[in-house]
């Protein structure tokens, strides 16, 4: 999905979890020429557990870019579904209307669906079925549906072009309602610093009154 080669994907969990690892120690050694002791147990059990996060660091930064991408990639999609729609309502062919639309588009999604596309039309098998595999391997569930409601329409034009304007459609609704709840999520995250800057603001300013009462007293 990423690009990453899994032998390097191998050795960043190696060097993180060594590194973690080594900084048990490291910690020890600068404690010890602070002129500080401490236990032994208490470095050894930060080392194993600094040792065990790096190994499964490069896991969730895989993952985190992996969602980044399928969520790049079903924006893609959906405006790729609504060109191949307006070219099939101008009277392009099924072939003619996706090699248009994927055409048009640039960038890693427009490509995989252009090498898909190439890829089914060597094959001899459908475009839809292409698009199902594509879906199958990068995790797009969308594009796997559309896959199957695709094959069920056969090659009637008509069918073909109402199936992916109601999925071009259904997959906007989805990342407006997304967008929406994300942006609701970082308001309540702001409420927190939003409360703790105004409790400064006011400790600010009663503070010249209170220190006078107090040096009264």
């Amino acid at each position: 999905m990423v690009g990453k080669p899994l032998e390097r994907f191998y050795l960043d969990k190696v060097v993180l979890a060594i590194a973690g690892f080594l900084g048990g120690p490291a910690f020890v050694g600068i404690v010890a020429l602070a002129g500080t002791s401490i236990p032994i147990a208490l470095p050894l059990w930060g080392s194993v557990a600094l040792g065990v996060i790096g190994f499964f660091v490069p896991d969730l930064l895989v993952r985190g870019e992996a969602a980044e991408m399928r969520r790049t990639f079903r924006h893609a999609l959906s405006a790729f579904l609504d060109l191949v729609a307006v070219n099939l309502a101008g009277g392009a062919g099924v072939e003619s209307a996706l090699d248009d639309a994927v055409r048009v588009g640039r960038g890693w999604s427009f490509g995989r669906l252009a090498d898909t596309l190439d890829h089914s039309r060597l094959a001899g098998e459908t475009p839809w079925r292409g698009l199902g595999r594509l879906g199958d391997e990068l995790g797009i569930s969308e594009l796997c549906e559309l896959s199957s409601s695709l094959v069920l329409a056969g090659g009637e034009g008509a069918k073909v072009r109402e199936s992916l304007a109601a999925k071009a459609m259904s997959m906007r609704r989805h990342q407006a309602a997304e967008a929406e709840a994300k942006a609701q999520e970082a308001s309540q995250k702001m409420t927190l610093p939003t409360a703790s800057m105004l409790f400064g603001f006011f400790l600010f300013l009663a503070y010249p009154s209170v220190s006078r009462i107090l040096t009264g007293l």
